[in-house]
């Protein structure tokens, strides 16, 4: 048996390193609970919402959930009730000012209720609310020609749609009567829309809502996170020839792809990806078709388009989105020998390209000149991707950060090495973050990774405090 004197030896070095790592650990604690009580500012803006006098957040989801579809849902615990916006900022019916990270890509370029958009909507709806496109009319004629300016190569030709949807489903028609086959390969975890054809190209929520068309073909996904094949852009390419020799009669109508994948998780396809796979596609006699739903206008910002940063020009870009700030506007540009195929055809829209909303449109691209928003989304969209690796650098949490611009992804992982997807963690920072004034998206196919997209006109120090009240929420984790 040890002596006394012999077990007091060996017991009080470990006795104390275990107080050593106990105060270690509580001042580590302290130093925790410390920066929790420091909640990072929010930039100054000097506005003053108007008064809310409407019925109460408690009050609205009760009609919603009494009188709206149960499909629709909405983000956090306690949704927040948005009822006015200005610029890059939102209001709730206290009069509280949030930061948006996440409304730009949904509907706004150039900022909430840019003053310039909101000028020409109400004098066009004052002059003429809708006119059919039988009788002329210069403000669809002059978007047209403003639009087409942004479009590099022969793309001039503009059918104008209501929406991103309705933009996709028009270029997949025109792609199958053009090729004169009905075969189109689009990506995994893409998305292109909520109609039966444009949801039959969603790889993304097949597993969801299981509508399948006839003819749509899914490739592999060029995922250079995720992706078997890494970052080698080419490989992937070869899938898509493996589907136009094996699964299609060797010709197809065409190929629908964004050049970031939004809603799948601000996903950049692989390097290399687009030109080989255009080439293959064109081979096969069908059309390259570019989802610029959410990557268009300026938001990429080293681009006005995100396909030009993979170095290709398509057949047929659709957008919607940011094209109209806020307005249900959507169009299809593509080059005059594609578009006589609706010639063939007895097509037209009701609502598209009508005055007001074209209006809008051009306001849209006359801010985002004058204001240099492209030039801001590079500059503030690298300072902020920056920032955001910074953060990574400090938590284990966050497994990757992505994207151009002002259109950003942050996935959030609990094992770095496994990639497992952080899907409950991220819903508790979402609520933190909202809790300290940012409300920011989420996305990806496993509900993981946050969507940094917000408005054009977004500061340096709108970034800061994103980033700071990111941090702070993950430190709370």
């Amino acid at each position: 048996m040890r002596s006394l004197a012999m077990r007091r030896t060996l017991w009080e070095p470990r006795k104390f390193k275990t107080c050593r790592r106990w105060l270690t650990q509580a001042a580590d604690a302290c130093v925790v609970a410390n920066d929790a009580d420091i909640t990072p500012k929010m930039p100054p803006y000097e506005y003053t919402p108007p008064s809310y006098t409407g019925p109460a957040a408690d009050e609205i989801l009760k009609k919603r959930r009494e009188f709206l579809s149960p499909s629709m849902f909405h983000l956090y615990k306690k949704p927040v009730n948005i009822v006015h916006g200005k610029m890059q900022y939102l209001f709730d019916e206290n009069g509280r000012r949030y930061v948006d990270a996440f409304g730009g890509i949904a509907t706004v370029c150039c900022g909430h209720c840019h003053p310039d958009v909101v000028k020409a909507v109400i004098d066009q709806t004052k002059s003429l609310q809708h006119s059919t496109i039988l009788y002329l009319n210069h403000a669809i004629a002059d978007f047209a020609e403003a639009l087409a300016s942004k479009l590099p190569g022969d793309l001039k030709v503009v059918f104008f749609t209501n929406s991103g949807t309705e933009a996709n489903e028009l270029a997949m028609m025109m792609a199958r009567l053009y090729a004169g086959c009905h075969d189109i390969i689009s990506l995994r975890n893409a998305y292109h829309g909520n109609a039966a054809g444009t949801m039959g190209a969603t790889a993304q929520c097949n597993w969801k809502f299981n509508v399948v068309q006839s003819g749509v073909h899914h490739a592999v996904n060029p995922d250079p996170y995720r992706g078997l094949l890494g970052a080698d852009g080419e490989k992937y390419a070869k899938d898509v020839q493996d589907l136009i020799q094996f699964g299609t009669s060797g010709h197809v109508a065409g190929f629908i792809s964004e050049a970031i994948q939004g809603v799948g998780g601000i996903v950049e396809l692989a390097p290399g990806y687009l030109p080989a796979v255009y080439h293959s596609i064109r081979k096969a006699g069908g059309i390259c078709i570019a989802d610029e739903v959410q990557s268009g206008f300026a938001r990429t910002g080293s681009h006005f388009w995100g396909f030009e940063s993979h170095d290709v020009v398509p057949d047929i870009v659709t957008m919607a989105k940011g094209i109209g700030n806020g307005v249900p506007l959507g169009a299809v540009v593509t080059t005059p020998k594609v578009a006589e195929v609706l010639t063939r055809r007895s097509y037209f829209n009701t609502f598209g390209g009508n005055p007001v909303c074209t209006a809008a449109g051009l306001a849209v691209l006359r801010v985002i000149d004058r204001e240099n928003l492209q030039e801001n989304a590079h500059v503030v969209g690298s300072y902020l991707k920056d920032r955001l690796n910074s953060l990574k650098a400090k938590h284990e949490i966050i497994g990757d950060v992505r994207g151009r611009g002002l259109m950003l992804g942050v996935e959030l992982v609990t094992d770095r090495q496994l990639k497992t997807p952080a899907n409950i963690e991220i819903l508790q920072v979402m609520d933190q973050m909202k809790d300290m004034g940012v409300l920011i998206g989420k996305g990806g196919f496993h509900g993981n990774v946050f969507r940094i997209t917000p408005p054009l006109c977004f500061s340096r120090d709108d970034a800061d405090f994103v980033v700071d009240v990111m941090d702070l929420a993950m430190t709370k984790l």
